[in-house]
Order: structure tokens, then C-alpha cells, then sequence
């Protein structure tokens, strides 16, 4: 067999991501006590202007002495040796349910390691390759990286199997430094918890070895480094000690946390006040309980949100325009005068490339596999598909085309042409869109019980391998006949909103103008060159 074509195909995907801009990425956890159905969720959306090719790395059986290349982006950084069986991945769900997502914090510069082997993404593709649950993935990444060395910023690294959740935080120990500096926390079953590019991880307890595990140098390195001084007399906190945040930062970062809290609890009435930056408030929680369990859809739904009906609603503000756009178009940061401004940075923004929501499903036997809940281009304004990690095949639309060219032929282009195009008239059109996103993620909902009763059955009387042919269809033809779907409503809103105009079913244009409350704004400014003073004829002699 050709040993190279799980290494090729992380190579692959590893020129995607690492051509991108840190700092972009929000991941949601959900404990199985705090999921209706009872396993643990997590969720992934990953922020950068790259289009995407979803990915199955097919599980492959190795020789002792065999090795895998680590590549960079112009040369192999290192070799390690190859186990004897590596399992099947899909995306970033394996045959097993383990999935991972992550959020880069960045921390401290000093920590990187150019000279070491792993940046963060190898290292979460070979531990999908190596692992079969959650702790066992914590001990394949740090056990790799203490022989090998890490090369990224401070990630954030959510992790979730058919039973636990958790969160790992890791960062390097600096140039020409092996191993690396971490911490993971297990989510316990019965909350829900975020990260959006800040550590997130304060208290390390030492003493729990069910819930908490480290590295054994996690303390006394912040302490040689400068970063903690217990001689001050308070507790140690990894996120303080290695990701100390800037007011820049937590407004970037912790106002998608205090977001999501909001929402999943509001009886909590969570205060914004911390997530301005300005020493105000205290750091919101690592977790929370939920007001009720929720499901994969809740979670899509908490990625979709620009703040809307808060103090924040990027549908609102002056550059959101006169139909409500909450897009903002980077760079987030940018100086006027003296002065220095930014953004809002949303859960839901334009630059997604990708999101993700992965689902166990241990009630299926374990070779039909769990759902990646798989969705592209900005969440707000894209659908989700189920892709079974049983399935042998992708949908093509989504394995191919590039940011190079715009076409219909990738389910990614089709995606974000809708999404660009609501643009120009944004609070009409975004109705047009939610409610054919509606009619496509009710259709996979509410076939799913169906979809999983069938392949049960065809998996008890004829065999997994027909019960798998099955779901390989169904994810296949359900996804192409959702991107059709998806471009007969890009056909129907350029035809419908034309030229600013809005067509109606008579094949009638109708002008429909600007929103009072926008023309109002016009006339505060330039009223007087507006405004018409007399409808009378005006006679003059020639």
C-alpha cells in the first residue's frame, strides 16, 4: 500500500491553515449530563480566508521501522516512527467519535520554538490517527511534544469522545526547547464551557488527577521565567502566567464568551463589564450550567450571533449601513488621529472558513461511527450537513475549487457568494436565507432518527458494509442536492433584489428605498442640499 497518503493529505490541509492569520477561531463544549441526548458536543469554527476541502485520512496498517514526515510549508521538519495501526479520519472526527477542535491564545512570543517538530495542527491530526478517547488523546500530544518539541503559540485544544469532554491548554518552553508547558481540564458532565483565542484556564488543581492532569513543570516554569511569584501570596493561574491578556484581547476574545454564557443561561444575567477590558468585572467562568440541556442545534445556533439585541447588535452601528450588515471587514483595529478603535469581533463572522459540530452516537454500533455536523463559509448565513464517519466517499462539491477562481462546481464558492451578495440589502435578504437554511437543517434533524433506524436495520440483516454504503449515499446525495439548493437561492436573490429594487411573485419591480431611520440620519447631515423647498412651477423667461 503507499504509506505516504495519510502524510501527503496532512500536508495538504496544513498549507490551508497555516497561510492564515491566528487569533480567529471559537470552539464550544458541552458535557453529556448538559447534551439532551447524552454525549458529550463540541464544536469547532475555524476563522480564515482560505477555502476549505474536507479531508478522510483512511485508517492504514504500518511495518516496524516505518516512518511519517512532518512537513512545514517548504520543508520536512522532522520524522517520527510510525505506530502499527493508525484509525480513520474524518475532518476531525476519527472512527472512534474522538473529535478536536482548537482556538489559538497566543501568550507569550518568547515561548515559540521554530526549531521544534509539531505545530499545533499535525499534532491534532496525528493524535486523531492515534487515539481512541479523550485522555488518551491528552497523552499522545504531550508525549509527543516532550520528544519532539512544539512549535506553535499558545493553543487551546477542545477534545471530546463518546464520554467525557475536555479542555487542554498548551504552549512552548522557547527557542531550542523540547516539550512544552500544559494543562487540560475535564469538563464536568453537566456544564457547557467556550474559548475564543484566551487562555481560558486559570486554576490548576493539583491534586485531582480524575479531572485535572499537567505537565510536572506547569508551576515551577512560570516561577524560573518571572511569570508567577509566589512570594506575592496569590493562587497560580496558567492563564495569567502564560497568556497575560491585553485589554485588546479580552475585548476580542472574552465578549464571544460572555455571548455564548448569555445565551445558554440567562438566568445567570452574565454582566458584560469584564469584557471590555478595562479591569472592570471579573473573568467569566471556565464553565457554567446551561438554563437547559441542549443539542447539536443549539450549539449551531450559538455560533450564530453578532450580538444581536444587546448593547453590542453589529446590526445597528453606522458602518452596519442602512440595511443592518453586521460584517465588518478587517483589519478589526484601526487608528484615527491619536486615537486607536476596533471592531466587534462576532462568533459569526464572513471569515469562517469552516465550522464543525461533532456528535457521538453510541447507540450505533461502533462501525457506523458519529456525525460531523459540517457546515461552511460564514455560520449565520450557511447550512449544516451530517457526514457519518463510517462514509468512505465526500460530496465533491466540497473537496473541490480555491480561492483563485470563483465556481458553482464548489459547495464553498456557492456558500459565500449568498452571503457576500446579502450584503446589499442585508435585513431582507437574511430572511430569504434563514428560511431556506431552515427548511434544509429541519429536513436533516428530522430525518436523522429515520436515517440511523434504517442503517441499524440494514446493519443487523445484511451486514455493516450495506449499512455504511447506505450513510455514504445519503451523506453524499443529501449534501449535493443542499448546495443545488443553495444556488437556486443564490438565483433567486439576484434576480429578486435587482438593481435595488425588490421583485415581487407579479414579476413587478417595487421600490422599496431606505429605512426611515436611516434617511433620518441623511437629513441630520446633509438636509439642506436633500431637501426640496417648493413643488410649484418655476416659469423663466429664456
Amino acid at each position: 500500500m503507499n504509506r505516504t497518503i495519510p502524510i501527503i493529505m496532512i500536508i495538504i490541509i496544513l498549507l490551508f491553515w497555516w497561510l492564515q492569520p491566528g487569533w480567529s477561531c471559537t470552539s464550544i463544549l458541552v458535557g453529556r449530563d448538559a447534551s439532551k441526548k447524552g454525549v458529550p458536543i463540541i464544536s469547532y469554527s475555524c476563522d480564515g480566508e482560505f477555502h476549505p476541502h474536507i479531508r478522510i485520512i483512511p485508517a492504514a496498517d504500518y511495518s516496524p521501522g516505518e516512518l511519517a514526515e512532518i512537513r512545514g510549508w517548504r520543508k520536512v521538519l522532522g520524522k517520527i516512527p510510525q505506530v502499527s495501526h493508525t484509525y480513520k479520519v474524518v475532518g476531525l472526527m476519527n472512527e472512534h467519535q474522538l473529535s478536536l477542535g482548537e482556538t489559538t491564545f497566543g501568550g507569550r512570543e518568547e515561548l515559540i520554538n521554530p526549531d521544534a517538530i509539531f505545530h499545533y495542527y499535525p499534532l491534532m491530526l496525528i493524535t486523531l490517527q492515534r487515539a481512541r478517547t479523550a485522555r488518551e488523546a491528552i497523552k499522545v500530544m504531550t508525549d509527543l511534544v516532550e520528544q519532539y518539541g512544539y512549535r506553535s503559540e499558545g493553543e487551546s485544544i477542545s477534545i471530546a469522545d463518546k464520554k467525557e469532554a475536555w479542555l487542554l491548554e498548551i504552549v512552548g518552553t522557547g527557542p531550542g526547547c523540547k516539550g512544552a508547558v500544559w494543562v487540560a481540564r475535564r469538563l464536568p458532565d453537566g456544564m457547557i464551557s467556550a474559548t475564543a483565542n484566551m487562555s481560558r484556564i486559570h486554576t490548576v488543581p493539583l491534586n485531582d488527577h480524575q479531572n485535572c492532569l499537567y505537565s510536572k513543570n506547569v508551576i515551577d516554569f512560570a516561577i524560573q521565567k518571572g511569570y508567577y511569584k509566589p512570594e506575592y501570596g496569590k493562587p497560580f493561574s496558567f492563564s495569567r502566567a502564560y497568556n497575560p491578556p491585553t485589554e485588546e484581547q479580552i475585548r476580542y476574545s472574552d465578549r464571544r464568551i460572555w455571548s455564548i454564557f448569555r445565551r445558554a443561561a440567562p438566568s445567570r444575567h452574565f454582566s458584560p463589564e469584564y469584557s471590555y477590558g478595562r479591569g472592570k468585572g471579573r473573568p467569566y467562568p471556565l464553565w457554567i450550567k446551561p438554563d437547559k440541556k441542549l443539542d447539536v442545534r443549539d450549539v449551531i445556533g450559538l455560533h450564530r450571533d453578532h450580538y444581536e439585541g444587546t448593547e453590542f447588535d453589529m446590526t445597528r452601528d453606522v458602518v452596519s449601513g442602512p440595511f443592518g450588515s453586521p460584517d465588518r471587514w478587517r483589519p478589526l483595529k484601526w487608528e484615527l488621529g491619536h486615537n486607536k478603535y476596533v471592531w466587534e469581533r462576532p462568533i459569526a463572522t464572513q471569515q469562517a472558513a469552516f465550522v464543525y459540530v461533532s456528535e457521538p452516537c453510541p447507540h450505533l454500533p461502533e462501525e457506523l461511527g458519529g456525525i460531523l455536523w459540517y457546515g461552511i463559509d460564514n455560520p449565520y448565513t450557511n447550512f449544516f450537513i451530517p457526514l457519518y464517519t463510517s462514509i468512505t466517499r465526500l460530496p465533491e462539491s466540497y473537496t473541490t475549487g480555491s480561492l483563485s477562481g470563483y465556481t458553482r462546481e464548489s459547495a464553498w464558492w456557492t456558500v459565500n457568494f449568498v452571503a457576500n451578495f446579502a450584503n446589499l440589502r442585508y435585513s431582507y435578504m437574511i430572511k430569504d436565507i434563514q428560511s431556506v437554511q431552515s427548511e434544509i437543517e429541519d429536513m436533516a434533524f428530522g430525518s436523522q432518527e429515520a436515517i440511523e433506524s434504517a442503517a441499524l436495520q440494514l446493519s443487523q440483516s445484511k451486514g455493516s458494509g450495506f449499512a455504511i454504503a447506505f450513510l455514504n449515499k445519503y451523506c453524499i446525495d443529501n449534501a449535493e442536492m443542499n448546495v443545488r439548493r443553495w444556488q437556486k437561492l443564490g438565483d433567486y436573490l439576484i434576480t429578486k433584489y435587482n438593481d435595488g429594487y425588490i421583485q415581487k411573485k407579479n414579476h413587478r419591480s417595487q421600490e422599496v428605498g431606505y429605512p426611515k431611520s436611516w434617511l433620518k440620519k441623511e437629513v441630520e447631515k446633509n438636509g439642506k442640499k436633500r431637501r426640496i423647498t417648493s413643488e410649484k412651477t418655476i416659469d423663466r423667461e429664456l
